[in-house]
């Protein structure tokens, strides 16, 4: 069978060419007679690996010298709860942005530990907007202010990132992290799941100033402490080795196509062109405003629930797979990360035009 158009929300499509790199490196990389997913994490061929991918990773996001890049396991999921056990004053007071499904997972975390203040939300919409987050909002005795720069469900992202004066910066980037440029130094902390746009699911980036860490109280289990794994290397114990491997094989991808500037350029024109069709026509619509709308995850939706249904089964025959929108939001969602190659959005749009076509007949 050939290969289809995966446009779920994660995991997600993976670039062709790493894919092949790896199966041409599966049962032996390098020489060493073994699999990436059979060497030893103390071993040299695996230091290698590791370090590659940091650098790779500093190389394309310009990471500052003062921030370290933490190789971690448990999904942005797990974040939630590391974050606050790990960046709480004395105060326990932290800020939160409410911006949809996934800010409020984080929330309900952190309120096991801190004094979680809603500073702004977009609730009264129903998350269709990215509210304002303007300095004044912030409370002075916040450990950190956290938001979600990009929201899978709701299909809202960030334009501008907010500043938060002497206060931390935390942003969970899952779903948006190496599809645009971004100023690394305006956030205390970023932590991303992988399954995105970074490689296969089970590895989670983090991205943490140094003067954050070693703050965790004594009674933080060792595994969720980051001064764990920033004194180890990301090898405290064993890490997702071949997750770590994919990972630097997609920075080297990326890299090699221009690095996030020239990735930025394809994103945008990728959206700009489902968009547009979406504004153009009589049958599909977005319920995302449009100074807040994402470009990596774009729903729309039709009149009806029956219609949504027989786009989505002709869809899927097509070879355009995962376009079902989140029971949240109903509809279609097309995700369209990095990997989505240009003919994958343009053969969706396509479709829709047909789509309409027919039905208008």
């Amino acid at each position: 069978m050939e290969r289809i158009y995966n446009f779920s929300a994660g995991p997600s499509m993976l670039p062709l060419p790493v894919l092949e790199q790896a199966q041409k490196e599966l049962t032996n990389y390098k020489n060493s007679g073994m699999s990436v997913m059979e060497l030893s994490h103390r071993s040299g061929w695996f230091k290698e690996i590791i370090e590659g991918a940091e650098q790779g990773l500093r190389n394309l996001m310009k990471i500052p010298d003062d921030y370290r890049v933490l190789f971690l396991q448990g999904g942005a999921s797990q974040q939630f709860s590391m974050v606050p056990m790990n960046l709480l004053g004395p105060s326990k007071k932290a800020d939160y942005v409410h911006t949809g499904s996934w800010s409020k997972k984080a929330m309900k975390e952190a309120e096991k530990f801190a004094e979680v203040n809603v500073i702004v939300s977009s609730e009264d919409g129903s998350f269709t907007y990215i509210p304002e987050v303007t300095e004044d909002m912030i409370d002075e005795e916040a450990s950190y202010v956290h938001i979600t720069t990009n929201n899978t469900i709701e299909g809202t992202a960030f334009r501008n990132i907010p500043d938060t004066g002497d206060v931390p910066l935390v942003a969970d980037m899952s779903s948006n992290i190496l599809s645009e440029e971004v100023d690394v130094s305006k956030f205390g902390l970023i932590y991303a799941g992988a399954q995105k746009n970074i490689g296969p699911a089970g590895l989670t980036v983090v991205i943490i100033r140094d003067d954050l860490i070693g703050h965790a109280d004594a009674n933080v289990p060792a595994m969720l402490d980051y001064k764990t794994h920033s004194d180890a290397g990301s090898l405290y114990n064993t890490p997702p080795t071949f997750a770590i491997y994919m990972a630097k094989l997609v920075f080297e991808y990326i890299e090699s196509l221009g690095g996030l500037k020239t990735m930025e350029k394809i994103n945008r024109e990728k959206a700009d062109l489902l968009y547009e069709t979406i504004e153009n026509s009589d049958l599909f619509t977005s319920p995302v405003k449009k100074d807040s709308r994402s470009l990596m995850n774009i729903p729309f939706v039709s009149p009806s629930a029956q219609t949504d249904a027989e786009f989505l089964e002709e869809a899927q025959e097509r070879g355009l797979e995962t376009l079902k929108g989140h029971r949240s939001v109903g509809g279609m969602r097309a995700s369209i990360y990095n990997a989505m190659p240009q003919e994958g959005v343009q053969a969706l749009v396509r479709f829709m035009d047909e789509f309409e076509h027919h039905r208008n007949k």
